[in-house]
């Protein structure tokens, strides 16, 4: 048997009736999370880039859009999934060597049950698929270090979570794989030096053409079955050799995914809301600052603090701000939150950030390294005009697996992001229907997401 068709068996035998209570709630929990960051980034410039194409090209008119129109599958997959990801506050995953955002798999989960008139229990079905496969893929075959992007995991959870919702049987579910897993291979240099557009439209388009693909296959095209252990196939070509025994997996990832408290890459969550802690206790400000020393775990350093991927005290877009620590912090110094208006040009732009975040500086710490990714550590030292020093050590934030976001608090965010293009009886409305999603049809909860206004 070969690794896809482990997991395509795997992907087929899957049931809703096979996800505990507390998966069930995390599942729910984090698509009201990405729905709130996908209305939150109505109006987003690339966003907007990505609207102006879809209506240009037309489609069939299958699936719904959020904020309105319809068109194809594949299409509304890859711009519901730039919603999701574009404000970069959606859900994570952290494994040793990699890291990803599994909701990223949401608007092609999405619109493979609009087009199969699939129900609530599908819908969550078929998400714990994508994310169970992300998941254990990033575990246990990262492809950072061999310089591809945490897409290139994302192509087999798409594949896979699209042939669920479709419900493809074994032999359909194993060349949606093989085709996705076999084209769809993403540079990581995504990620570094200077930042653009495509970190937030990367995974979207990986949900297009992997939505694309799993239509193909249901269709009958066939794809190379040893993608993963064949000749130059993934393993020959990208990971090296790894083990996962689909037949013993679960869908309980989920649980150990994250939420993100603040709108900030995911490693810098902890040192966030330390800096804050400090401030709220002592009642500094930005002009009180000498400097700020952070030490945090090498993934943290490495990707946002100046490490492998690129110097962070040059910021000039919102793309280079969401991954620079320096900004991050600098900018909860001055404005008490890092939430999407922190990412306004004006903000960023502004002298006094920009002045502060030079005098911050950031390096790994080997002991912290070791307890991640369990923990997200991290140790403060700010240093005052007035000789002060004060300090903060963290292991972990609110929003991570050891310290879960309630379902109180994912609602008030949800508020936050969507107020501007929503009213409150709507609002209302797409809370209660994620709720009580097994319960309803996902043409219901997409009907409804067409009604949210785009606005500016």
């Amino acid at each position: 048997m070969t690794i896809a068709e482990d997991l395509a068996r795997f992907v087929v035998k899957a049931s809703y009736d096979d996800l505990s209570d507390a998966a069930r709630i995390a599942l729910k929990i984090r698509i009201l999370d990405s729905l709130g960051c996908a209305i939150g980034a109505l109006g987003g410039e690339p966003v907007k880039l990505v609207r102006d194409q879809l209506e240009d090209f037309g489609g069939t008119g299958h699936c719904g859009l959020i904020g309105g129109g319809r068109t194809a599958p594949d299409r509304a997959a890859f711009y519901n999934s730039a919603l999701v990801r574009y404000l970069d506050f959606n859900d994570s995953y952290l494994a040793r060597n990699e890291t990803c955002h599994p909701s990223d798999n949401l608007g092609a989960v999405l619109a493979a049950c609009e087009y199969s008139k699939a129900g609530g229990k599908d819908l969550l079905c078929a998400l714990a698929v994508a994310y169970q496969v992300q998941c254990r893929l990033s575990d246990e075959a990262p492809v950072r270090a061999h310089g591809f992007d945490h897409t290139t995991q994302g192509s087999y959870a798409v594949a896979a979570g699209v042939s669920k919702a479709l419900d493809l049987d074994v032999s359909r579910t194993i060349n949606a794989i093989a085709l996705c897993g076999t084209a769809f291979n993403a540079l990581r240099v995504t990620r570094t030096g200077a930042l653009s557009h495509w970190k937030g439209l990367a995974y979207p388009n990986t949900a297009f053409a992997c939505t694309h693909a799993a239509f193909l296959a249901m269709r009958g095209i066939t794809g190379p079955p040893e993608v993963f252990e064949g000749n130059k196939g993934f393993q020959d070509a990208i990971s090296g050799p790894f083990t996962i025994n689909w037949a013993e997996e679960n869908l309980e990832r989920v649980t150990r995914t994250i939420i993100k408290k603040f709108n900030a890459e995911i490693h810098s969550q902890t040192t966030l809301e330390g800096i804050l802690e400090l401030q709220a206790e002592h009642g500094f400000s930005g002009q009180d600052v000498v400097r700020i020393d952070i030490d945090t775990f090498d993934v943290a350093y490495n990707i946002i603090g100046g490490g492998e991927e690129g110097d962070k005290t040059i910021v000039r877009t919102k793309e280079e701000a969401d991954h620079s620590l320096q900004y991050m912090v600098a900018v909860a110094v001055l404005d008490g939150q890092v939430m999407p208006e922190q990412y306004k040009p004006e903000r960023i732009q502004r002298q006094d950030v920009q002045d502060l975040l030079k005098k911050i500086f950031v390096r790994p710490d080997a002991s912290f390294s070791q307890r991640f990714p369990n923990e997200m550590p991290c140790r403060l030292r700010v240093i005052l005009r007035n000789g002060r020093m004060l300090k903060i050590e963290k292991k972990d934030y609110e929003g991570f697996h050891t310290n879960v976001l309630p379902w109180d608090k994912v609602v008030a965010k949800f508020h936050a992001l969507s107020k501007r293009h929503i009213d409150p009886d709507l609002q209302l409305e797409i809370i209660e229907t994620v709720r009580n999603l097994e319960l309803v049809e996902v043409e219901y909860l997409i009907w409804l997401l067409e009604r949210v206004h785009v606005g500016t």
